[in-house]
């Protein structure tokens, strides 16, 4: 087998559904195969995805939420493939992505994991595409708000790069590389654990890469960003990193990266409660209300919206291309994922970033519209 798609999943089923068959597009010429792993979701994810895919990937069920780590590692472990992608549920692919990155790590075999460049909902390029190691000093500017050095801004955008930390949201692993440094460290429940994976990969011999090869992540579909379990889950992370892989330096040099770790924790939670008020005072809401569609799609397409927006209330605009509607700040610009490709609505949203609020898209086949904070079917 040359690769192992492995997703895990928590309460994010349409999502979910979207991913794999952004990932099906891609491998179509590749021996593959995708694993996913439901940690024990709630919105009938289990039988919905066994419905709409059965045979065509093999599902693992857990009673009870894993982790990250530990349900990645639950899959890794049944399957004996040349390359493993982890793969968030909240993604999408372009159709050329895969297959760009396994020709390069064919091409170098002294990589032991590549990740790729990952679109905002917006368009922009995220800056967590390559990251740098998070030793003390890095670590103490990025808690000061210095984070060139971690997100590697020297490096250019569209050629390949040796980097030092792949993202968890997409990460090609070399089966070689896992066998000696081995699996995702399960002390971590939920972040931290790919920083840790590529530190790993390093010791072990290998190199860690950035290719240009594109896909769209939403970003915290499945963990929810505004909840305090958040804050507590990614800070702790840190936290575990730093006293693994440098617990043994000077207290003179720990102390401070431990105390900015929990000071940026609080404000966190600051900002977080500050954004709950304001929620409450119904501040977010009229925000939403601005929110406009423009639908870019076939004819089959626009009538489908058409009915979908007067059912939901929605005010859209309706155009075969997206040079065809106006859009503005606040507009949500919808695809026809079904017209045009993955690939090609990575390009076009990231051509006119700034342009727009966000992007979605619309399946004729599965009726539903996919938006970073909303689904409608």
């Amino acid at each position: 087998m040359k690769l192992t798609v492995v997703i895990v999943s928590y309460n994010v089923r349409y999502f979910l559904e979207q991913c794999i068959i952004s990932v099906q597009r891609a491998c179509k010429d590749l021996e593959y195969e995708i694993y996913v792993v439901d940690n024990d979701s709630s919105d009938d994810t289990v039988d919905y995805i066994t419905r709409r895919f059965g045979d065509a990937i093999t599902l693992i069920e857990s009673q009870h939420n894993l982790g990250f780590a530990r349900a990645n590692n639950i899959a890794i472990r049944q399957t004996e493939s040349q390359y493993v992608l982890l793969l968030n549920p909240d993604t999408f692919v372009g159709e050329n992505s895969i297959r760009t990155v396994i020709d390069f790590m064919d091409a170098h075999p002294k990589a032991g994991g590549v990740g790729v460049m990952m679109h905002n909902p917006d368009g922009t390029v995220a800056r967590e595409s390559r990251r740098g190691l998070p030793t003390p000093w890095v670590s103490l500017l990025k808690m000061l708000g210095k984070s060139k050095r971690y997100y590697m801004s020297h490096l250019p955008w569209d050629e390949p790069a040796q980097i030092e930390v792949m993202s968890g949201a997409f990460c090609m692993l070399r089966r070689e590389a896992l066998d000696k440094v081995g699996l995702l460290d399960e002390d971590f429940f939920m972040y931290g654990e790919d920083i840790d994976l590529s530190y790993r990969i390093m010791k072990g011999g290998f190199e860690n890469w950035y290719v240009p090869a594109k896909i769209v992540h939403y970003k915290g579909e499945s963990t929810h960003k505004t909840s305090y379990r958040y804050v507590h889950v990614f800070y702790q992370a840190m936290a575990i990193f730093f006293r693994k892989h440098y617990g043994h330096l000077s207290i003179l040099v720990t102390l401070p990266i431990h105390l900015a770790i929990y000071m940026r924790a609080f404000i966190a939670l600051i900002h977080m409660q500050g954004q709950r008020i304001r929620e409450s005072l119904g501040l977010y809401a009229r925000r939403a209300a601005e929110v406009d569609y423009a639908f870019a799609g076939s004819t089959r397409m626009q009538t489908e919206c058409r009915k979908l927006a007067k059912r939901k209330g929605l005010q859209g605009r309706f155009g075969f291309s997206a040079n065809e509607v106006e859009m503005s700040e606040h507009t949500c610009l919808v695809y026809d994922s079904q017209k045009y490709s993955f690939d090609d609505i990575i390009a076009d949203a990231r051509q006119r970033a700034g342009r727009f609020k966000c992007i979605g898209t619309y399946n004729s086949d599965t009726r539903l519209l996919i938006t970073p904070n909303d689904i409608f079917r």
